[in-house]
């Protein structure tokens, strides 16, 4: 059953003389979660950049949710409003409150009333364990709690799919778990996902594929259990000897 809410088509993209991503072609299905890994610099953070058209592709076609991203024409603030990324650096906006942040764009681009997007927002801080905080500036939090605040935020929008870019790499180890945990649980309730970092537990725990990135090529596709267990190419081993201890 294809099912595909992201197509990748033969995706190129440089950056002046660097191939970032070289023929890139994926699928990704609907309620799936894609784990993309791979060394520095092989294009991960690209790829789900063009995704969001934060990136424009040199070549190549992608889809999302019907809407081809890549069309000059594309009416691309509607798919960016089906489509929450969560950055590696938060990206709040400092002057505003936990809960300002999260109300923001429900009010701006979902067109909410402040008492709708206000109990929203409430809801979902309690979701991501943070009900206290809403009066919180982003200098009064910690590292994973301002994560948890710009997943909320993602997910104040009702999207269809979340991206993640290194969600936790900018987090001192003890923070990590408490994001990991709310992705679990977004992964459980079927939310589409990508997801671009190392966090090798999250990826066998909840990912329904991984896919290995290097020098912006697609090298292997598998389920974590076939990759861990047993990867067909010689350099997806190699990585992953270098990571799994």
């Amino acid at each position: 059953m294809n099912d595909s809410i992201i197509q990748i088509r033969h995706v190129f993209k440089n950056f002046k003389h660097v191939r970032a991503l070289d023929d890139v072609s994926l699928d990704v299905q609907r309620g799936e979660v894609a784990f993309i890994f791979g060394p520095s610099g092989s294009g991960k953070s690209t790829l789900l950049r063009c995704i969001n058209k934060l990136e424009t592709v040199d070549k190549g076609e992608i889809i999302v949710d019907g809407i081809t991203v890549t069309d000059p024409h594309a009416d691309i603030d509607a798919m960016r409003a089906e489509v929450g990324m969560v950055f590696q650096s938060f990206n709040l906006f400092p002057h505003l409150t936990a809960l300002q942040n999260i109300t923001l764009a429900q009010e701006k681009v979902r067109k909410r009333s402040r008492e709708e997007a206000t109990a929203i927002a409430h809801r979902l801080l309690e979701r991501v364990g943070l009900p206290d905080k809403a009066n919180s500036y982003p200098n009064q939090l910690s590292g994973g709690q301002k994560q948890r605040v710009a997943i909320a935020r993602a997910l104040a929008m009702n999207p269809k799919i979340m991206l993640f870019d290194e969600p936790t790499s900018a987090l001192d180890p003890e923070m990590i778990r408490e994001v990991l945990d709310v992705m679990l649980d977004l992964a459980r309730e079927g939310m589409t996902m990508v997801v671009v970092s190392h966090e090798m537990g999250f990826a066998r725990a909840a990912a329904d594929r991984m896919i290995f990135l290097e020098s912006g090529r697609v090298v292997e596709i598998a389920t974590p259990e076939e990759l861990f267990s047993n990867p067909k190419e010689e350099r997806t081993k190699q990585f992953l000897s270098q990571i799994l201890h």
